[in-house]
């Protein structure tokens, strides 16, 4: 496993979040605390953040968003489109990176040995690092806390930049409602 990031995706209420820490790490040392890793694409209706070199992040952000224009917002056919192009393209498989894609209907964990997997609950993914750390929390902060779908993210995050090394408390969250 490398060591990465912590993003979380979470649909709710009418509401899909997305949040992600700012560590950016070398090895055992942090390069960068204050990085961005998730972004809003097509035209805002799409959330994305993404786990692993930052380099690559750009390129795979834009491969991604490509096929979203392509595909006319189809959140369900563009992963697919994506997923197929990524496993196929002999670099770019190679890459030791994952994202989570979501909008109000769909959430969606994706990596370059093609899988595209929607989680059980259909509402909840994380990857990176600290991913099962800020699913743990966010899955008891669901089931024992009243909290709207942005502070759940948060406060999971939160949670696991306490316990994970290679994850911090520096948050940013985007939300579609």
């Amino acid at each position: 496993m490398f060591h990465a990031t912590t993003i979380l995706g979470y649909k709710a209420d009418g509401k899909a979040v997305i949040g992600g820490d700012g560590q950016v790490t070398f090895g055992d040392a942090v390069l960068k605390s204050n990085a961005t890793k998730i972004r809003t694409l097509y035209e805002g209706k799409v959330l994305a953040g993404f786990a692993g070199s930052t380099a690559d992040a750009f390129n795979l952000f834009d491969m991604f968003e490509g096929f979203l224009n392509e595909k006319r917002g189809d959140l369900f056919k563009s992963v697919i489109a994506f997923s197929k192009a990524w496993r196929k393209d002999k670099h770019l498989r190679q890459l030791e990176a994952m994202m989570i894609v979501l909008n109000k209907e769909h959430i969606f964990i994706l990596s370059g040995t093609g899988d595209v997997v929607e989680p059980q609950d259909g509402k909840i993914a994380a990857i990176g690092s600290g991913g099962n750390y800020a699913i743990s929390a966010a899955r008891a902060l669901e089931k024992h806390a009243d909290l709207d779908p942005t502070e759940l993210v948060k406060e999971s995050l939160q949670i696991a930049g306490e316990l994970c090394i290679y994850t911090n408390t520096n948050i940013k969250v985007l939300e579609l409602s």
